[in-house]
């Protein structure tokens, strides 16, 4: 019996019955969300182009192949099949044959034992090829830009536990779907799916963040981490998809994805107990007068346009590449790293250091790069003409993100209720358009005007949007000193904000040197 309770009181479990509200371990928990999600997010992109491809390629062969097998001889010529040698003859009258000569068989293979990623023809099956990756892409982003604007007020409504862990259950099955899909409807009812556990995850996760880390740099620190995580399944999704997918197969990347969300599964299931509902102590803002605040709507805006660069990139360079640099299908991946790379390293800089400089300076400066780096990318030669504008791609989309994210919450704590669900919802359409309108008007783009004028496009409205940042400097208060009263039952500490960025506590228990 003692050994039982000691098993039963290991210390492991016990620490996290303890810290069970440490702002540190919910922290966690949102990092392998977000890192979870995206590396699902990110491990097709190399993989469903060059999957689609060949898929189409060894369908539209296979009816070339029918259609070149005639019933019967035409001209002069007549054939005659040989059952001993199982050889076919051609006899007629041409001067430049003999009255019998041997004919070598229509093959049977679709293409030789070649790599068929490498050189593939730049002709109009494979220009199809940007429209349907394309769309595939977007309707992840689509279907999660419809499900947001429920998903953050049913958070106010319930807390943000059921919706967490709904999010990885859903996520959980769009991972086996996509290993074992092998048309593009299954394929396309993956992708959407994720596309509402995604919602889920990244609302509630941000706006559980945002509720228990108050202060403005606290919070802009602690979502500085968890787009670290963001950062990180960006980072290791594409070049894990096509080493996965060059040297396994197709199934096995996601297979290994599954059993990961398994145990954040389990972590959150026994942290968050999300069988229980804790709504908020206050009614929040409403979506739609969110919606109406112009500070918002920039802020919304810059997520928006930066990430529709990278968005637009995901299906439209792949398939670039495939028509100009004759790749394999590991590189297709690897193209994304100095992106991956320069994300991770710019959310982590810039959640400390866009505090100091001013967010608004942070994100003006990071919108002009991001339409600079992507003008650059179509001068590349090579894979390794590459690196340097997608390294600038990603770390000035870290730039962005670090910077937006916080004032999102700095401004509903400055011009609203501070409850966090729907603004981050927002946050969350914001980011979603950019990778719903990306990859559905990139591929159609792409196809009809070319990659070249794709990249001009989305480079010069980044560049022209970045001014707008300026009016995020300092944006008034709706009084001069905004304070959330909470009511007797909430333990959440609350933080206001005047109009010159100074923040105070309204309470009588408020420590200002108190970690949580």
């Amino acid at each position: 019996m003692g050994l039982f309770d000691a098993l039963r009181d290991f210390s492991l479990l016990t620490w996290l019955r303890d810290e069970r509200q440490s702002r540190r371990l919910i922290l966690l928990i949102v990092f392998i969300a977000l890192l979870l999600d995206n590396m699902l997010l990110t491990v097709v992109v190399p993989i469903i182009p060059s999957y689609l491809y060949s898929v189409d390629d060894e369908a539209a062969q296979s009816v070339r192949n029918q259609s070149m097998s005639p019933l019967s001889p035409s001209g002069t010529f007549q054939s005659i099949v040989s059952l001993y040698d199982n050889t076919t003859r051609l006899t007629g009258f041409s001067p430049q044959m003999s009255t019998a000569s041997p004919m070598t068989p229509a093959p049977t293979s679709v293409m030789p034992s070649q790599n068929k990623s490498e050189c593939p023809k730049a002709d109009g099956q494979l220009l199809n090829e940007n429209v349907k990756v394309g769309l595939l892409f977007a309707s992840k982003a689509t279907v999660q830009l419809i499900t947001n604007p429920f998903i953050g007020p049913l958070t106010n409504r319930i807390g943000y536990q059921i919706p967490m862990f709904a999010g990885f259950c859903i996520m959980f099955v769009s991972t086996i779907m996509f290993a074992f899909s092998s048309s593009y409807t299954l394929l396309f009812l993956a992708r959407s799916l994720q596309g509402v556990g995604s919602s889920c995850s990244s609302v509630a996760g941000m706006g559980m963040l945002a509720s228990v880390y108050t202060d403005d740099e606290e919070r802009g620190n602690a979502i500085g981490i968890a787009l670290g995580g963001l950062a990180m399944g960006v980072l290791v999704g594409p070049p894990f998809g096509s080493v996965m997918y060059e040297f396994v197969g197709k199934t096995a990347p996601f297979l290994i994805l599954a059993v990961l969300a398994v145990l954040d599964g389990a972590l959150q299931l026994f942290v968050l107990q999300p069988s229980k509902v804790d709504p908020e102590c206050q009614k929040g803002t409403s979506i739609i007068t969110l919606m109406k605040d112009p500070y918002i709507l920039i802020a919304a805006g810059s997520i928006c346009f930066a990430n529709m660069a990278i968005a637009m990139l995901e299906p439209a360079l792949p398939i670039w590449m495939m028509e100009t640099m004759c790749p394999r299908k590991w590189q297709l991946g690897v193209a994304f790293l100095p992106a991956s790379i320069s994300y991770l390293i710019g959310t982590n800089i810039f959640a400390v250091l866009a505090h100091k400089m001013g967010r608004w300076l942070c994100s003006l400066i990071g919108m002009l790069l991001v339409g600079i780096s992507i003008l650059c990318v179509p001068f590349a030669k090579d894979i390794y003409g590459l690196i340097v504008p997608n390294f600038g791609v990603g770390f000035a989309i870290g730039m962005v993100d670090s910077s937006m994210m916080p004032i999102m919450g700095y401004l509903v704590d400055l011009r609203h209720v501070s409850v966090y669900g729907s603004v981050y919802a927002i946050a969350d359409v914001a980011f979603c358009m950019g990778f719903a309108i990306g990859p559905s008007a990139g591929g159609a783009i792409a196809r009809s005007i070319g990659f070249p004028w794709l990249m001009t496009i989305i480079g010069v409205i980044d560049i022209l949007f970045a001014p707008l940042c300026f009016l995020l400097r300092n944006p008034p208060a709706n009084e001069e000193k905004m304070a959330i009263l909470m009511d007797s039952n909430c333990s959440m500490k609350t933080r206001s904000y005047s109009t010159q960025g100074s923040s105070y506590q309204l309470g009588e228990d408020f420590d200002p040197e108190s970690p949580e």
